[in-house]
């Protein structure tokens, strides 16, 4: 069911130009074609590979459904040197005022950063890089209609954060750091912003304190996985399979269009909905 947490911080509301466009109203979005190597992606288990035809039908259904909710996408080619390389969001932040090329934390992947770079420096007139030494991945970045959260983890450190801090401080954006619960791999693996002040989060995530001050829309028994959703525009995107947490979606939010994806593949190497896409805000 859905929980109320504390009022939205005021100060932050007044003292931060960051509304609906920031947490959920996109008008663009960037999105990489799954590699067939996507079957050496990284995963913290021992389960089996991703199947590459199955991932890619999933993919297509996927863009077909942030272009039905009213986002022009961009679809960059495979990178079968980078099998991780689907999950664009890790390696980059994208906001209304420009772009931040990130630092993912492992190894393998730091090189999909620089490949994506130009296709950022296409779409933004600011793009700023992360220097180093610290490390941000974007799955641990959750952009609110009033701050950007970053989550400490494996793959994003302090040192990081800071570096990040300062680039969304000249651009005027309020942002924190916050200690993302142990065994949960990304922030956003346990959460999602529904809202500009609407977070769906599992039970241990609740229970964290990490969103006090937002509304909070708590998984299912069971159905943890389902905290990996994204909402577009009038449109929130939920992994299929997971009913109960589907219907106190729908409960809390009425007027807005939940629509179930298969993720069957993305999920086998930790990966998920907000994972594929770069989503992103642009007037016209």
């Amino acid at each position: 069911m859905a929980s109320q947490g504390k009022p939205l911080m005021n100060k932050i509301m007044r003292n931060n130009p960051m509304t609906d466009t920031m947490s959920h109203r996109f008008t663009k979005a960037i999105v990489r074609s799954p590699a067939r190597s996507i079957t050496d992606g990284l995963r913290a288990g021992d389960g089996p590979d991703p199947d590459p035809d199955t991932f890619q039908a999933e993919f297509s259904a996927y863009v077909t459904a942030l272009e039905k909710a009213g986002v022009a996408v961009t679809r960059l080619p495979a990178l079968e040197a980078f099998p991780d390389s689907v999950f664009i969001e890790d390696p980059a932040l994208c906001l209304p005022k420009g772009a931040v090329v990130l630092r993912p934390g492992a190894e393998s992947r730091i090189g999909e950063a620089n490949e994506l770079e130009p296709a950022l420096r296409r779409q933004f007139a600011d793009v700023r890089k992360l220097a180093g030494p610290g490390f941000v991945d974007g799955g641990d970045i959750m952009v609110t209609g009033s701050e950007v959260i970053a989550g400490l983890s494996a793959r994003t450190n302090r040192t990081g954060y800071d570096e990040l801090a300062a680039i969304l401080k000249d651009w005027s954006y309020a942002s924190r750091c916050v200690e993302t619960p142990p065994g949960v791999l990304h922030l956003k693996t346990a959460s999602a912003i529904l809202g500009e002040d609407i977070v769906l989060c599992t039970l241990q995530m609740a229970q964290s304190g990490v969103f006090d001050g937002y509304r909070l829309i708590e998984t299912a028994p069971g159905e943890d996985a389902a905290a990996n959703a994204i909402r577009v525009n009038d449109t929130v995107f939920v992994s299929a399979g997971f009913p109960q947490t589907t219907a106190r979606i729908r409960e809390a939010l009425p007027d807005v269009s939940v629509v179930e994806l298969p993720t069957t593949q993305a999920a086998l190497v930790d990966g998920g909905l907000s994972c594929m896409s770069l989503r992103f805000f642009q007037p016209e």
